[in-house]
């Protein structure tokens, strides 16, 4: 008697199929529109059809293909200058999406080192933390960044870090809240008892048990993040031309909305896109991380 042979499939593999099956529609969606998004910054260079700064005035403003007056190999048309659509709203993504990841992680450091902080020594150090936290959320923050940004120039280097200052005090009330309620535990108890240093209860007991609730967090503020760094760059105090990214494109572009509506509406529609997949995911994740949820 002869026996079929067993196919195994590796346990990440068989994860991955098993989180797309339980995926609603709109999840799956989100799910293909991300990767899409993703893939298209990861290989901007390989992708573009042009370089995103090659001006040709002599085609400027021409349409996508297939209207009137469209030239061919510039499929979403040219801008004012004459410089492609496509290639700089693909470079635009790459750079808006490293802006906003490199800028949710800052926030997230300093937002969960201060929270871990303030959880685990408590007194006028949790005091001091805590009156921050409430100061950044009563400003609106968009004062706060053009402030910086006026005084510190608008550099790579000095938007990341305003970007990274948005959103911290989130962090850090969620952190903050997970390590009281964890620190009141038996096992932390227990691991206080046996001589460890907070360092180490930290590192070993109070990080594994809330990376979830960080992980959900960072979906949903990096959304939020990309929403800023367009407006910031809308406003014209975000990287600055001719290096291209969506929230400038559109900036740019909205003089002539009345001519050549296409040269926003192609990087709007990616900071949509962006948007809508980010916040659908972190939905998701968030209602994954509910105890009871998941039991309904």
């Amino acid at each position: 008697m002869t026996h079929s042979p067993t196919i195994t499939v590796p346990s990440r593999l068989s994860a991955a199929l098993s989180f797309w099956r339980r995926a609603d529609p709109i999840q799956k969606l989100a799910i293909l529109v991300a990767v899409g998004l993703i893939g298209m910054a990861l290989f901007a260079p390989l992708l573009a059809p042009f370089e995103p700064n090659s001006q040709s005035l002599i085609s400027r403003l021409r349409p996508p293909l297939g209207f009137e007056r469209a030239k061919a190999g510039y499929l979403l048309g040219t801008d004012e200058l004459g410089r492609d659509v496509l290639s700089r709203s693909l470079y635009g993504l790459r750079l808006t999406l490293m802006l906003a990841v490199l800028g949710a992680s800052l926030g997230l450091v300093i937002g969960g080192v201060l929270g871990l902080l303030a959880g685990i020594v408590g007194g006028r150090t949790e005091a001091a933390i805590m009156a921050a936290v409430d100061t950044q959320i009563a400003m609106p923050f968009t004062l706060i960044a053009l402030f910086l940004l006026a005084i510190l120039g608008s550099s790579i280097e000095v938007i990341v870090l305003v970007l990274g200052l948005y959103g911290w005090e989130q962090y850090a009330r969620i952190v903050r809240a997970e390590v009281r309620r964890m620190m009141k535990m038996p096992f932390i108890e227990a691991a206080r008892a046996a001589g460890a240093s907070p360092l180490r209860i930290a590192h070993h007991h109070l990080l594994p048990n809330i990376v979830s609730p960080i992980v959900v967090q960072f979906t949903l503020s990096l959304s939020n993040i990309v929403l800023l760094e367009s407006t910031l760059s809308f406003l014209g105090l975000g990287v600055q031309p001719p290096t291209a990214t969506l929230g400038s494109m559109v900036g740019i572009g909205r003089d002539f909305m009345p001519t050549a509506p296409w040269i926003v509406m192609v990087p709007a529609v990616m900071i949509l896109l962006i948007t809508f997949a980010v916040q659908i995911l972190g939905d998701w994740l968030r209602d994954g991380a509910d105890v009871r949820l998941r039991a309904r």
